[in-house]
């Protein structure tokens, strides 16, 4: 089976975005690759992230994970920082990665805007991280969304240039898995906004660890327009808020957004939101109640924890000692 490593940033509750983005793919993944599942705390500190709330999310975020069903005893689940490889290979990285290509991330660019000698150093070499994060595993391929594309083809591009100036074929070329039919799930205040852990107004999103009441009060709280659900997917181009939650109702529901339409058009948003309710309570409640459960047990999160980092290790440590002894590295 090919190895996949993916990445999650600890950096606030996931919600119902990083769910049908990613966490829910990741979960399907498991049948048929070897997965490598990182909570990438060394990421998270590239902004700030005040320590004991760093610690909580990255228990939360594991508990998270578990609970909508990554397995933890077939695959691996770990956090970044308990595996030294991912930072050696990082400054090697560092030494490879041309400026000029550091310079065409537009992510770092939207991120740091004007402000941009403000921000850490360590934001603008994130793509160097990332690509040592899947190196160090000689992953094949990664899960991403088109905003990470950019990265990973730099992560290809390092590889080429580490195997070219030191004469091997080490580092393999990795594949982006983008999901065809990713749900871009919108703030649910503002639907030309999409849904963030990191919106100042928790009403904006669902978090996977709402419960029953909460989801139905952020759905009734929705922003919407005045209209009913028309007959056709077309007539939604012009409504934001409508589309975001009709999209939310189908991915959910496993229905494209025409079969949603087709039996509930001609609604008004008080029936429909009732629906669409009953729809998330049913996907996300039990996630969060499960996620409560695991997080009662903090012992049982740590083991699992520094087992997978132990697993971990084992695959990463000889590959990058490789790589340390390719460079010229006394071992």
């Amino acid at each position: 089976m090919q190895r996949i490593f993916s990445g999650i940033q600890p950096s606030g509750v996931p919600q119902l975005g990083n769910y049908l983005g990613a966490i829910r793919n990741w979960v399907s993944l498991q049948a048929d690759h070897e997965c490598v599942f990182c909570l990438v705390d060394m990421h998270a500190i590239t902004t700030w992230q005040a320590p004991e709330e760093l610690r909580r999310h990255t228990l939360t975020q594991a508990a998270i994970l578990l609970a909508s069903g990554i397995d933890a005893s077939r695959h691996i689940l770990f956090n970044q920082s308990a595996v030294s490889a991912h930072a050696r290979l990082a400054w090697i990285f560092n030494c490879v990665t041309r400026l000029g290509w550091l310079n065409r991330m537009t992510q770092f660019k939207d991120k740091a805007g004007k402000d941009r000698e403000n921000h850490s150093s360590g934001l603008y070499v994130y793509p160097n991280l990332m690509a040592a994060d899947i190196l160090a595993y000689k992953a094949t391929r990664v899960p991403v969304g088109e905003d990470q594309k950019q990265h990973l083809e730099l992560a290809n591009d390092i590889a080429q240039k580490f195997n070219h100036d030191y004469g091997v074929e080490f580092f393999p070329q990795v594949e982006a898995l983008i999901p065809t039919a990713a749900a871009r799930v919108m703030s649910l205040r503002d639907g030309t906004k999409k849904m963030s852990k990191s919106d100042p107004s928790a009403q904006s999103r669902i978090e996977l660890t709402d419960d029953a009441d909460a989801i139905a009060l952020k759905i009734r709280r929705a922003k919407t327009d005045t209209g009913v659900l028309p007959a056709d997917v077309e007539e939604l181009a012009d409504r934001p808020e409508a589309r975001n939650l009709v999209a939310i109702y189908a991915a959910l529901a496993d229905m494209n957004v025409q079969q949603v339409l087709d039996q509930h058009q001609g609604q008004g948003f008080g029936p429909f939101k009732a629906a669409l309710t009953d729809v998330v309570v049913q996907a996300i409640a039990p996630i969060g109640a499960e996620t409560t459960r695991l997080l009662g047990d903090e012992a049982h999160l740590l083991n699992i924890l520094r087992q997978g980092a132990q697993r971990a290790q084992a695959i990463a440590e000889p590959i990058v000692s490789e790589a340390e002894k390719l460079v010229g590295f006394l071992k």
